[in-house]
């Protein structure tokens, strides 16, 4: 027995070893801060490093920022796929970061698991957005409406195929691997696929609540990057060194800024404020309303103690101002005060396995999940805010709902409400 015991210590302490020997993947995971183009690396070979990295930055900054300018422009069906692709990458550099961990490449399916796992997901989750928000036209055909009515089952019977086919797959000599990179599947999956899901379904409420909040996190980021540039002096946290506090108090106060100046810009359009509906009549997606109250001005009376400056300016007691623009001013002060701290979970991520980046992709700022990590939080904000203080009922999903029924509580449903809105007034029906 005591030898026995011996020779589990022996082989801990040898597994023990090799985790130490993986933690560092400076040399494995590719890393794009430092990384150009040959042509723009030759041309700016005679900068000072530092200055160097500032200007690949910005002009790459530029580069994103044109593109998502773009996409908006091509319409919500382009972001939606374009937030998809970008779901899928961040998703592969997190799995891939755990495959350099644990070094099991030759495991049997867990590459093949994982996306199995990632398709399953999205199967679900954009199922239910169009299930949601598409009901009524998914009703039409025999075969859409068993997909919408069994949805779900039809996802756990996924999800359940995927489990048993990774128990199957358990090789004795890795159960502790196989088991740490399945929670770290499972961990990705929640960090990426529900916040993406959770961004469709702030798009589908309207542009302004996918424009805002990226914009919002984007502004941070670079006037931060620049007030902690050209004036950082105090080290704001540990995680992330480079990191100062007057990158992060200059980029927050910009971004306040610069979200009630985007957000009164789209609040006059109502391409950008109108939420996504499926116009039967068209075959397609419309971006066409009357906009609701909360982005047309509103007249407010102003407190007894603002009121004379406020008279000498505009004569009266009460200013107009659209309602917007004080939930831009919350999430502004979201994306400015906790937005960052995506960005310190995700420094304190790669500083645990040593690595710079999560990947290489972008020039000047490394991975596609360097550059989303703050993206993420921000988006399960907005759909909590907005289920929580707007509280926008989706017509769609209503009538899903209706249609599910079968045609006898169909028909009571449409007695009762008839007899309701004809006692309320709201319905005149003709006399007989």
């Amino acid at each position: 027995m005591a030898e026995l015991r011996k020779r589990n210590l022996d082989l801990d302490s040898d597994d023990d070893k090799s985790m130490g020997n993986k933690v560092d993947l400076s040399n494995t995971i590719p890393s794009g801060t430092d990384k150009a183009p040959e042509l723009l690396d030759a041309t700016l070979s005679s900068l000072p490093p530092k200055w160097r990295n500032w200007v690949i930055r910005g002009i790459f900054t530029w580069v994103m920022i044109f593109g998502f300018a773009l996409m908006i422009y091509a319409g919500p069906l382009a972001l939606m796929l374009v937030v998809l692709a970008v779901q899928v990458k961040c998703f592969a550099e997190i799995i891939n970061i755990g495959y350099a961990v644990y070094k099991i490449h030759g495991l049997p399916w867990f590459r093949s698991l994982s996306w199995y796992f990632l398709i399953t997901s999205n199967y679900f989750f954009y199922g239910e957005s169009l299930v949601d928000y598409f009901g009524v036209v998914d009703n039409r055909t025999e075969f859409l409406r068993a997909v919408v009515k069994y949805h779900r089952f039809i996802s756990f019977s996924l999800y359940i195929g995927g489990f048993v086919w990774f128990v199957l797959s358990l090789v004795k000599r890795y159960y502790m691997k196989q088991f740490s990179l399945f929670a770290w599947t499972h961990v990705a999956l929640l960090i990426v696929v529900t916040q993406s899901y959770l961004i469709i379904r702030n798009i589908f409420q309207g542009l302004i609540w996918f424009i805002v909040p990226v914009s919002m996190i984007v502004c941070n980021d670079v006037m931060a990057y620049m007030f902690g540039f050209f004036f950082g002096r105090t080290p704001l946290i540990k995680l992330s060194p480079k990191k100062t506090w007057e990158g992060f108090i200059g980029g927050g106060f910009a971004t306040v800024v610069f979200g009630l100046m985007i957000s009164y810009f789209l609040c006059q359009y109502p391409f950008f404020v109108c939420p996504i509906e499926f116009n039967e009549e068209l075959g397609k997606m419309t971006l066409d309303c009357e906009p609701s109250p909360l982005f047309r001005p509103q007249e407010y009376t102003v407190p007894a103690s603002l009121a004379p400056a406020v008279r000498m300016i505009t004569g009266k007691n009460t200013v107009m101002i659209i309602p917007f623009l004080f939930h831009s001013l919350s999430m502004s002060v979201f994306s400015s005060v906790i937005g960052p701290f995506g960005g310190f979970f995700a420094s304190g991520f790669k500083r645990a396995f040593k690595i710079k980046d999560f990947g290489d992709i972008i020039p000047g700022h490394g991975g596609i999940m360097d550059r989303f990590d703050c993206q993420y939080l921000m988006a399960t904000f907005v759909n909590v805010y907005i289920s929580s203080f707007i509280r926008m009922d989706s017509p769609q999903k209503l009538l899903q709902q209706i249609y599910s029924l079968k045609p006898e509580l169909q028909l009571e449903l449409f007695t009762a409400l008839r007899d309701s809105l004809t006692a309320r007034g709201i319905l005149q029906l003709a006399a007989p």
